[in-house]
């Protein structure tokens, strides 16, 4: 008698060992997923492996790597164009720079833009041929509500999550007749330690602004069943998100300098 069960289905996550890339690690693994995580630290990647190895007896591979550079980009990209298939990825890798544009250094500008806006379009490329031509998978790309159309003063951060949501949303409209989904997920403030290692304070943030990893997971892969092009987890950002697109940038300009820059550094 001939084995019928269905193939593992595997999933490449990228900042795989914290935050919202380790909430779909987890729910992803509960779901039956087998992994390949992605993180710049080798030893709390392991960490991370071999605990969710322990939790749900699923195979789990990694791969250490530098997302900002080209050696660690193309070391993922390798992957995803190997068998077995990737049937999804998710680019959750990114960063902040906890300070203004002309106060920091050109060379740490540039890693922001490497990572948070040429990683995404590398891996995306990467995985979409095979997705393509087998005419099936899935990419979710972590954007931020920060990238609704807000100049934040000083930071370049909205900017590359601006690129991130526009981009996913192009390339979700061609590929989705060809059987394969990309989106774009744009949570607000989001509680993954973030902020914390960046040398952000949050401590003037309400308790109420706060979203749960596992909750902005659920609703990012609930709006991907549903082939939505952008998700905005939770009420409370789909109306700032709405208020974002649609209000006079004159406004706009004044509340982000209201707020001092903090929502252009959120959802990682």
């Amino acid at each position: 008698m001939t084995d019928e069960r269905p193939a593992p289905r595997r999933a490449l996550i990228t900042g795989a060992s914290l935050g919202i890339g380790a909430a779909f690690a987890r729910r992803l693994a509960a779901d039956g997923w087998e992994l390949i995580l992605v993180a710049r630290d080798a030893g709390r990647l392991e960490a991370t492996a071999a605990e969710l190895t322990r939790r749900y007896e699923r195979r789990i591979d990694t791969i250490p790597a530098d997302l900002s550079t080209d050696d660690g980009c193309a070391a993922v990209e390798r992957r995803l164009a190997a068998e077995p298939p990737v049937g999804m990825l998710v680019n959750n890798a990114g960063i902040s720079l906890n300070t203004s544009f002309v106060r920091s250094a050109v060379e740490d500008e540039a890693r922001l833009l490497r990572l948070n806006v040429l990683a995404v379009l590398r891996l995306t490329h990467a995985a979409l041929g095979p997705m393509v031509r087998r005419g099936n998978g899935a990419v979710i790309n972590i954007s931020s509500v920060a990238g609704f159309g807000v100049p934040m003063p000083g930071s370049t951060y909205s900017a590359s999550k601006a690129w991130v949501t526009n981009f996913s949303e192009s390339i979700g409209q061609s590929v989705a007749p060809l059987g394969v989904r990309v989106m774009a997920l744009c949570p607000g403030y989001t509680r993954t330690g973030y902020h914390e290692r960046a040398g952000i304070d949050m401590s003037r943030t309400r308790a109420w602004m706060w979203l749960r990893t596992d909750d902005v997971v659920d609703e990012g892969l609930r709006d991907l069943r549903k082939g939505k092009l952008v998700s905005v987890p939770s009420w409370k950002y789909k109306l700032a998100a709405a208020g974002l697109r649609h209000l006079p940038r004159r406004l706009l300009r004044g509340a982000s300098r209201d707020t001092r820059g903090r929502i252009g550094r959120v959802g990682d």
